[in-house]
């Protein structure tokens, strides 16, 4: 039996025995998620890799290649949102619910309460953090490299690598802040009627009590994302729903069922 955190009655028990063992499994449930109900992950990530090419088309053919590297390191925050829905169908065939798009659409204003909306506010105030650290990370390197920093020449420059490396950690670390308060509580928001601190706070505790599998599930993400969006973003169109179902059944592994 896993093992679980004796809680008082208002706290959610989470597991805390978490073993590399249950990434496969959440990574194979989650492909046959996808397999059984395709339409659903490939429309929601066509959608964000339609948005992905023509801001970066726009950002290409403005010359501003910085911000374009930019908005993909900040893609991470905002991509959990993103899987709200595949959430929800993950929720509906586990319990044999009827699926289509409009429960499936539902699921992003959560449970009736906007806890899910708070949540999406939270991750935009996020990505809006994430660039204006980029801008202040972008003028110091600017003001240090003087004339012509602003080219694509530029990132190839030791001080463009040194931006580039910077910008990197401070990405990550912001990346790693969101998802420990998402990890958990974006699925918790769709499965249960609770307000998104609580969840927030479910998903701090969880990935504390199991802090080595959860850094191991972030790198998984943060990789399959990586080489999704080099990929001209087309790699999005599997990775992102893949990874969506599979958190939902990651999620369930660690939070304890309701009676």
């Amino acid at each position: 039996m896993d093992s679980h955190e004796e809680s008082a009655p208002t706290t959610t028990a989470i597991a805390t025995d978490l073993k590399l063992a249950d990434l496969r499994t959440a990574l194979s449930a989650g492909w046959a998620d996808f397999v059984a109900l395709p339409a659903y992950g490939l429309c929601i990530a066509l959608a964000f890799v339609l948005s992905g090419l023509a801001f970066s088309y726009l950002l290409f053919m403005r010359g501003e290649y910085v911000w374009l590297i930019a908005a993909a390191a900040g893609f991470p925050v905002v991509a959990p949102f993103a899987a709200v829905c595949l959430y929800e169908v993950s929720r509906r065939r586990e319990r044999g619910l009827p699926v289509n798009w409009g429960v499936v659409l539902q699921a992003v204003g959560g449970r009736g309460d906007e806890q899910i909306l708070s949540m999406g506010v939270l991750l935009f105030v996020a990505f809006s953090f994430w660039t204006i650290v980029a801008h202040t990370i972008f003028s110091i390197f600017v003001v240090e490299a003087g004339a012509g920093s602003e080219t694509l020449e530029f990132l190839a420059t030791t001080l463009g690598v040194a931006m580039l490396l910077v910008g990197g950690i401070a990405g990550a670390l912001i990346a790693l802040v969101f998802y420990t308060i998402t990890v958990v509580s974006l699925p918790m928001l769709v499965d249960r009627e609770v307000d998104f601190l609580t969840a927030i706070i479910t998903s701090l505790r969880a990935f504390r009590a199991n802090l080595v599998i959860l850094l191991c599930w972030a790198v998984i993400i943060a990789t399959s994302l990586f080489v999704a969006i080099v990929s001209l973003f087309l790699g999005l169109l599997i990775a992102l729903p893949v990874l969506g179902h599979a958190t939902w059944h990651l999620y369930r592994r660690v939070v304890q069922p309701q009676d």
